[in-house]
């Protein structure tokens, strides 16, 4: 289940955790390793204020923007990911990427405000210790894309996802074509089946894949929820 998520959603605090992230986290965007990304962040979230019609996304604002730039360019998306699946103990602390957790994390609830359930793909290199019917989490954020044949991102372990998190980045990222939806750490998901059969995936049109999961949302786990405004 991935207990070492950083895994807050801020349900409850989101408007005080923006004031905190403003205000006693704001130095992280100006220093240490997320500086040089935010400050090329600013120039992509400005030419998506210019191209997108922005009625589209109605509730981002440009530090959201620049929050899905920031995390879809390749500048800094393995220290931020790595840092958010084992977190928790440095987090409100040491932990480098409050800010870009929150407004990433703030990007994707305003992304999918109504719980729209999105049916997506993943693939990766990596291998997974799981069975049927085990309730899991990503852990860190997951992206997931209507495309399943981006065969760049792995072959070893493929998933089939229904979130009703996960918000659609549509043409936010900085990656064209890739049709992202971006799941947040505190969705769980249930194992409903795994494909080893190559018949099987041939049949689903994923023959590539050595193995594929078939995931279920199952609703959220937050074990860090508001946890900034307890300390």
């Amino acid at each position: 289940m991935a207990e070492e998520s950083v895994d807050d959603m801020y349900f409850g605090c989101n408007y005080l955790m923006h004031e905190e992230v403003m205000g006693r986290y704001s130095e992280e965007m100006y220093k240490g390793p997320f500086k040089e990304a935010w400050k090329e962040a600013e120039e992509c979230a400005n030419i998506k204020i210019e191209e997108q019609n922005l009625k589209e996304y109605e509730g981002l604002t440009k530090a959201h923007l620049q929050a899905i730039c920031a995390y879809t360019d390749d500048n800094i998306y393995t220290m931020f990911n790595n840092d958010c699946r084992n977190g928790k103990k440095s987090y409100g602390s040491s932990f480098q990427f409050h800010s870009l957790h929150f407004f990433l994390t703030s990007a994707v609830q305003i992304l999918n405000k109504h719980y729209f359930c999105h049916h997506t793909f993943r693939r990766t290199n990596h291998i997974f210790n799981v069975k049927e019917n085990e309730t899991v989490r990503f852990g860190s954020f997951a992206s997931t894309s209507y495309n399943r044949t981006l065969y760049d991102f792995g072959i070893k372990s493929c998933f089939e996802v229904e979130t009703c998190a996960g918000g659609f980045l549509n043409k936010l990222s900085v990656v064209d074509g890739e049709e992202e939806v971006l799941i947040p750490p505190y969705e769980m998901f249930i194992i409903r089946e795994i494909i080893v059969d190559k018949n099987k995936m041939k049949a689903l049109g994923v023959e590539s894949c050595e193995v594929l999961y078939v995931l279920k949302s199952a609703g959220y786990k937050s074990n860090l929820n508001c946890k900034l405004m307890r300390q």
